[in-house]
């Protein structure tokens, strides 16, 4: 840190039943009232260097031996006020960082200009101003974080734009060619290895050496400053990206803390306490949204998501939300499921998490990945398909870069489908969450997104016992969304003892089951004739292990399976018959496709005999289970 010292006589000034005054062999004979603060001094010393003094000294004639001058709107108080007197009386004050600002507003309410004296305050504090402390960079933080006590002051001199300037010019110029302070400068120098070039572990660093020091600014301030580092175009947005984390790390932690004390105040003055301290975080909050560089992946996913749970905790504005939420679906594939659970704090909803702004983020993650065309533009004559030119080579190279970011768009909407299926496993659990909501989200994530069901069956089982109050139609509703074919094994196994599920997804999923056992081994010769009729029509090469289908895949009329020539069904198939008509093959269980509830119950009864035992032997268990609920 630079300082300056100015004046030579030792401090004379002295404390004497509360007025301030100076050892002299002259008896005093000027009082000046400064923010409830009386000074005893001479006329001689102040009123030559001080034209405002002059001014009111000619103005107000004198009534006593000391002439009164009160100062109630001096600015800088009666620090500032005792630099300038001693500087007039040439006591040695020393000047810094600090208190430059200070004396300069005072200096310049004083009016202590070249006119009134050669090398007065203000030319000296000016010097000391451009030639140190606008040349260090810790000086130049110092001095415009002190400018926050004048505002007014230091937009009119100029001491805020200038302080500005010159921080932002510093941050586009190597840090080996700044003037830092010595603690900084060192850790800097640590940083760069002996031959001058910048090591591979701290380069990142090194680059970044500004962003802590900004911290300590007001958003204010730090904003006009981010916004003059942008405007140079020197600086990587990642690294633009980089100091705003840290600055939201020192900043955002105290908004939640804060926040949340203040959420208990009841009396009049607590609540314009708290309005007043949500105000200031709401500014700080939208403007490091507003600083936000537009390049994806400049800042993280799970920092955006968090700016976006402080944005509910702080009732920020609609449009920065939705800025977050965009933000945020252009690299949704890198959040993390804790990062979506963000708290509802909406007065028109008792759900724990906000689900409305995590469907908004999934809506416009689809948006943003729709895929560019399977197949490159074609010629409209015929002759242009013969002749190769370097046009054509570029059409063909324009081609397999869209099918890269197809395939990228892809991979991206499978990770999607992980992240959003363990989400529904967390919110689940909330016993206020809508089911409309609930198959909202599900239904968004694309089918071929998800490779299996397994982990949207664990989210449905959780919402289910989550919710024992939901009716027959509403768990049918909820489990349309499930592909039974997509289950593993275990799932499986699992679904077919669950009790909460609908007895038409559990006969889906025993038929399944067997299909696949039937066809593991490429034994697909034993097959039964109805269930290589049924993987037909589902186009299941019975040759390989069968793809993934929709439960909603249509079968038309003409390709359903026979069912003649089979055995009379016994009597345990024929109470399953009557419970399967009874109780779940009713009018609500009508496809959209219009595969109704014969279909389906032609499709069980042309199971071989064996398939048939083991699902009355199941079905019974499950049934008996039920009863004794």
């Amino acid at each position: 840190m630079k300082f300056m010292k100015l004046g030579s006589r030792p401090d004379t000034f002295y404390s004497a039943e509360s007025v301030r005054t100076v050892s002299s062999e002259v008896s005093s004979d000027l009082i000046i009232e400064v923010k409830g603060c009386k000074y005893l001094l001479h006329k001689f010393p102040l009123l030559s260097k001080c034209l405002r003094l002059q001014r009111i000294c000619c103005e107000s004639p004198e009534t006593s031996q000391h002439q009164i001058i009160q100062l109630p709107d001096f600015p800088g108080g009666i620090e500032a006020f005792e630099l300038c007197a001693k500087f007039c009386y040439g006591i040695t004050i020393t000047l810094s960082a600090y208190n430059i600002v200070a004396a300069q507003c005072a200096a310049e309410y004083l009016q202590m200009t070249e006119d009134v004296e050669k090398g007065n305050l203000i030319y000296k504090l000016e010097v000391f101003f451009n030639s140190c402390i606008l040349q260090g960079w810790r000086d130049s933080i110092v001095t415009l974080q002190s400018t926050k006590a004048f505002p007014l002051w230091s937009e009119d001199l100029g001491i805020t734009s200038r302080c500005i300037e010159s921080i932002a010019s510093k941050v586009l110029t190597h840090p080996s060619k700044v003037s830092l302070s010595h603690s900084h400068s060192r850790r800097v120098r640590d940083d760069i290895s002996c031959n001058g070039a910048e090591s591979q572990r701290h380069k990142s660093t090194t680059k970044g050496w500004w962003a802590e020091d900004m911290a300590e600014l007001g958003i204010d301030l730090y904003w006009r400053a981010m916004i003059a580092i942008k405007s140079g175009g020197k600086i990587p947005t990642n690294l633009i990206g980089q100091a705003l984390q840290i600055y939201a790390s020192r900043w955002l932690p105290n908004i939640s803390r804060q926040v949340k004390a203040n959420q208990g105040a009841t009396s009049d003055s607590d609540s314009d306490s708290t309005g007043e301290v949500s105000s200031k975080h709401r500014l700080l909050l939208e403007s490091i949204v507003s600083l936000i560089p537009s390049d994806k992946g400049d800042v993280s996913c799970s920092f955006l998501l968090k700016l976006l749970k402080a944005a509910n905790i702080l009732n920020a504005s609609s449009s920065s939300k939705m800025e977050l939420a965009r933000r945020v679906a252009l690299q949704l594939e890198e959040a993390r499921v804790s990062d979506l659970l963000i708290p509802s704090l909406s007065y028109s909803s008792d759900t724990l998490y906000d689900v409305d702004i995590v469907l908004t983020i999934l809506e416009e993650f689809m948006l943003q990945g729709q895929s560019p065309p399977t197949s490159p533009p074609r010629s409209r004559l015929g002759f242009e398909r013969r002749r190769r030119s370097r046009s054509a080579e570029n059409i063909d190279f324009e081609f397999q870069e869209s099918r890269r970011s197809s395939s990228a768009s892809h991979s991206s909407k499978l990770k999607v489908a992980k992240i959003m299926d363990g989400y529904l496993q967390e919110i689940a659990r909330d016993i206020n969450l809508p089911l409309s909501k609930f198959i909202a989200i599900a239904e968004k994530i694309p089918d071929f997104s998800r490779l299996d069901h397994d982990d949207l069956y664990r989210a449905i089982d959780i919402y289910l016992k989550a919710h024992p109050d939901l009716n027959k139609s509403e768990r049918k509703k909820l489990c349309r969304i499930l592909d039974c074919k997509k289950l593993s094994v275990e799932a499986c196994m699992h679904a077919a003892q669950n009790e909460k599920l609908p007895l038409r997804v559990v006969v889906q999923v025993l038929f399944f089951e067997q299909a696949r056992a039937a066809t593991a081994g490429g034994k697909v010769a034993e097959l039964p004739s109805n269930i290589k009729a049924l993987l037909a029509a589902h186009n299941i090469d019975p040759s390989r292990p069968p793809r993934t289908l929709s439960t909603t895949t249509s079968i038309r009329g003409d390709d359903q399976w026979s069912v003649s020539g089979l055995k009379s069904p016994k009597s345990r198939t024929s109470t399953l018959r009557m419970k399967l008509a009874e109780d779940d093959f009713d009018e609500y269980d009508m496809n959209p496709d219009g595969l109704g509830r014969s279909s389906k119950f032609k499709a069980f009864c042309a199971l071989p005999t064996g398939p048939k035992k083991m699902f009355s032997k199941l079905l019974s268990i499950n049934r008996s289970g039920s009863e004794k609920n």
